[in-house]
């Protein structure tokens, strides 16, 4: 086994130490980490979103904030703001919760327009302007945001822009019967997030982000790939396709799959498990979808089925 392999290993049962029976969001998740993206997570509360992140975060050894999104929440404590020191004569600036490793944004859709858009150029540039000045943010950099998609009432849904910022959106879902009742064991007398401690370095995750970009990936894949966003644009049932944005996005995520998976290339399988997750929240669908209730990584399913998929070829060596 590889360095790389084993430390991805190492990463993922260190965070099923604390979210059970979730192996492949997981590994999804850290997928979008290496691929240098961002990750929403859609679903009820209580199912361990929070919790999920925190792993993650103590995982890596990094520094966690957590922001609770509010309606009365300002642009300002997200990004922090510019204070005069009377002593010094001059403005220095406090960070904000935006400015660490692994920033959890919580409940995204619950504050206004106006604070959301400051999420914008920290998710894409992995800056934060201030009065002018712009401050970057340390690297590695990692957001997850949650989102309740039950409760509507007092809250306000992103803009396509804004969705289009996070790499892979992914829902966690409630455990089976077997694995509640494993967590009702594991919680019994000690929370077991609150021993968990970090199995990789800042400097070992960034080394694995810079080989998730080498990973080779065909130009038959990459047609395949391209293959699937413009029949996204074709489809009937869907009114907004998937753009070149996505495209890179999709690409991204299959390096970082196939590293995760354990190998230096990408293959059309890679694509076709990642391409729900990069742009089921990238499309737009049509009335007629949303009148039977579709759900667009169902419909995206659909759409990749009937896409030729390329025969794997061994990759030429020199």
């Amino acid at each position: 086994m590889s360095t790389t392999t084993h430390k991805i290993d190492e990463i993922i049962k260190n965070v099923e130490r604390v979210i059970i029976g979730k192996k492949e969001e997981i590994r999804l998740c850290l997928v979008a980490f290496l691929a240098e993206g961002h990750v929403l997570l859609e679903d009820v509360p209580g199912v361990g979103k929070t919790v999920f992140v925190k792993a993650m975060a103590k995982t890596i050894g990094g520094s966690f904030k957590r922001i609770q999104f509010t309606p009365d929440l300002l642009p300002t404590d997200v990004t922090g703001v510019s204070i005069y020191d009377q002593k010094k004569q001059v403005f220095e600036f406090r960070p904000g919760p935006i400015m660490a490793n692994v920033v959890l944004a919580d409940e995204i859709n619950r504050t206004s327009p106006k604070t959301q858009s400051a999420l914008l150029e920290a998710l894409e540039e992995g800056n934060v302007t201030v009065d002018g000045e712009t401050i970057k943010i340390h690297s590695p950099f990692f957001v997850m945001a949650t989102q309740n998609p039950v409760e509507y009432s007092g809250t306000f849904p992103l803009p396509e822009a804004q969705l289009d910022r996070f790499l892979v959106k992914i829902r966690l879902g409630y455990p089976t019967l077997e694995e509640e009742l494993e967590l009702l064991k594991r919680v019994e007398h000690e929370h077991p997030i609150d021993t968990l401690e970090s199995v990789v370095s800042l400097e070992e995750l960034l080394m694995l982000q810079a080989e998730s970009k080498e990973v080779f990936i065909d130009e038959h894949v990459k047609t395949y790939l391209i293959n699937i966003i413009h029949a996204t644009r074709l489809n009937r049932e869907i009114e907004l396709g998937a753009s070149p944005r996505a495209s890179i996005a999709l690409m991204r995520t299959s390096q970082a799959y196939a590293l995760v998976m354990g190998r230096e290339y990408v293959t059309p399988d890679d694509v076709k498990q990642v391409a729900p997750f990069v742009l089921g929240h990238r499309i737009r669908l049509g009335n007629e979808a949303l009148m039977r209730e579709q759900e667009p990584e169902t419909l995206l399913e659909e759409v990749i089925k009937h896409i030729r998929v390329p025969v794997e070829r061994k990759r030429q060596t020199t």
